[in-house]
């Protein structure tokens, strides 16, 4: 146990697992309740890429501007995290997580009322703004909402699963909405979620409210940092490594968060305390998620142009072929969450791990024909039975022994992993595309959209096959990020299946 478990709240204390916690509040309507906050929040991240083509055509778009539409997004979640988890530390946890879900559904509203660019844009930073402080007090909300034991690693593997689940119904859900409605519908969709989880998180148990002040200058440079740090990777993707812009939003990166942490330490009520840290479970599981996200969201965006530009799948069908990840990702989610009272995090993770590493091998083998029912199925399916069975340890050791105090600063750690990560696999993973694609073929994006304006199918082809090897190279380097991953599990993560399944409070093991 780690040296921070000195609080227990009152959710910790009981064992009751029978499906009501303490106050007679239902467990299942709970679950149900931060399963559906943790999902609106997660499929936005790829919900409206489906709908960037005719968001573009109906606003007058440009293209510098339309991959803001998604990136606006990512910047304000992943650089806001930190504030919104300690925001419910010190503010109470039920009631960030409402204010959190009220701004995200507002912005809903504006997003698909907006008339141009500049107004959507502006929504997409608002929404960002209420999933920064909604998703860690979801998170931290089932600590002190769901007992110990099975009910709560039941309720770890849900949260767990809509990670993956998340993702890829926002593109099937995207597609479906898109071609069937309107592109505004993708944020429309949002409202009556974001109404029935505010109608439910009466249900939620509040925890002790904390003393102490918000670390105004730990915020200005710890969200200052973030924010930088997310801006020069995303820009890297787009403009090149050695844009000036580039550098100096990772040089701010690199004063900010040296300034935050050196604040960190001395401060007497951190934003971020650096006692988060010294368990190496803890921080084993922050690295292994950096690398988790930095392969997975990759994969959505480089799946789906193989199969749009490649095997010229419509919106919709490419939504209704990710199928197989989301049934395989909740299925193993699901298996995992009861296996960790069994096993050691480790032997759930780095197993789960190497699966997935063999279906982003088995998706670098595909060629410009290839079938989806003999190739592309089975590999979403392996892939994702892998990751779901290292998301849920990976989930419970990033808060297992973490005191009440810093719950919600602990959530929040582990989403920023993941925003970070995929911001960076992201980008990282473009670059390599783009350049073994363009070895292969000059340019071998636009000759593709060029071939088919002036319908040279000889030039498609070549095209299609430089694309498809340049997305192959991606899965191979999302395959060794995995394993990377794996590797991180293996030797930082060492807690035995009592450390990661209690939370703060001891319970016997029977």
């Amino acid at each position: 146990m780690s040296a921070d478990s000195t609080t227990t709240n009152p959710a910790q204390a009981g064992t009751d697992t029978s499906g009501a916690s303490p106050g007679g509040r239902h467990l299942g309507l709970a679950l149900f309740v931060i399963a559906a906050a943790q999902l609106m929040v997660v499929l936005d991240n790829t919900i409206t890429n489906i709908a960037l083509p005719s968001i573009q055509t109906d606003l007058g778009v440009s293209d510098a501007n339309l991959a803001w539409i998604v990136n606006s997004y990512a910047l304000a979640f992943g650089g806001l995290l930190l504030l919104g988890g300690k925001a419910g530390d010190l503010f109470g946890r039920r009631r960030m997580f409402q204010v959190g879900i009220m701004v995200f559904t507002l912005a809903s509203l504006l997003g698909g009322l907006a008339p141009n660019e500049g107004l959507l844009i502006g929504a997409r930073v608002l929404q960002g703004v209420g999933a920064a402080i909604a998703a860690p007090s979801a998170l931290a909300l089932i600590t002190t909402t769901f007992p110990a034991g099975k009910a709560r690693n039941t309720a770890m593997g849900v949260y767990a699963a809509m990670a993956g689940v998340g993702a890829t119904v926002g593109l099937l859900l995207g597609g479906i909405l898109t071609d069937g409605l309107d592109w505004r519908w993708v944020f429309y969709v949002n409202i009556p979620i974001g109404l029935a989880v505010l109608a439910g998180t009466k249900t939620l148990v509040e925890a002790e409210r904390h003393p102490g002040r918000l670390d105004v200058p730990g915020a200005i440079t710890g969200t200052g940092g973030l924010i930088a740090l997310v801006y020069g990777i995303t820009r890297g993707g787009e403009h090149g490594w050695t844009n000036g812009l580039t550098l100096a939003s990772f040089a701010a990166a690199v004063v900010l968060l040296a300034v935050f942490l050196v604040l960190q330490s001395r401060v007497a009520d951190p934003m971020m305390p650096l006692r988060l840290f010294k368990d190496r479970n803890r921080s084993g599981s922050y690295a292994t998620m950096l690398f988790i996200g930095a392969g997975m969201f990759a994969t959505f965006y480089f799946l789906t142009l193989y199969m749009q530009l490649i095997l010229g799948y419509s919106a919709v069908k490419t939504g209704f072929a990710y199928l197989p990840f989301s049934i395989g990702m909740a299925a193993a989610a699901g298996i995992s969450s009861k296996l960790v009272t069994h096993f050691a995090p480790r032997l759930l993770a780095g197993p789960g791990l190497m699966v997935a590493a063999v279906g982003m091998f088995w998706f670098a083998t595909l060629e410009t024909d290839s079938s989806y029912t003999a190739h592309l199925m089975p590999a979403m399916f392996v892939t994702a039975l892998g990751l779901g069975m290292a998301f849920v340890p990976m989930t419970v050791t990033s808060v297992s022994g973490v005191s009440d105090l810093d719950t919600g600063v602990a959530s929040a750690l582990l989403n920023t992993a993941q925003q970070i990560g995929g911001a960076l696999g992201l980008a990282v993973l473009s670059t390599i595309s783009t350049s073994a694609a363009d070895d292969k073929l000059p340019e071998a994006a636009s000759s593709l959209y060029r071939g088919l304006a002036t319908k040279d199918f000889g030039l498609v082809s070549k095209a299609g096959e430089a694309l498809t090897h340049g997305y192959t190279m991606a899965f191979v380097a999302s395959g060794v990020m995995f394993v990377a991953g794996l590797v991180v599990a293996g030797l930082a993560v060492n807690a035995g299946k009592q450390e990661h399944v209690e939370g703060a409070a001891p319970v016997h093991m029977g």
